[in-house]
């Protein structure tokens, strides 16, 4: 009866420790599968990094080009505004020649 009751209280240490060891390797394989998507998630983020600082790259560069188009802009209105005032000059010396 000794030995009987030993056995059914190995057979029972047995498969608690049987369950113990499958939930670590269940717990294990769930660790490796949220560490494989947390190194998923981080290239991501580093790829969209790596794009936003590009963005950033780009938007300064449109921003030099529309500050150099205004400066063009400018010294060519103020040729025109030149080149109409010779005109009109032009014009007055023509129509006081005619005279």
């Amino acid at each position: 009866m000794v030995v009987a009751g030993a056995e059914v209280k190995i057979g029972r240490l047995e498969s608690i420790v049987e369950q113990i060891g499958e939930a670590v390797l269940a717990t294990t394989e769930t660790i490796e599968r949220l560490a494989e998507r947390v190194d998923s998630l981080s290239t991501q983020v580093e790829q969209q990094g790596k794009q936003l600082q590009q963005q950033g790259y780009q938007i300064l560069a449109l921003c030099d080009a529309v500050q150099t188009l205004a400066e063009t802009q400018d010294d060519s209105l103020q040729r025109l505004s030149q080149l109409t005032k010779t005109l009109d000059r032009m014009m007055r010396l023509i129509e006081g020649s005619d005279s």
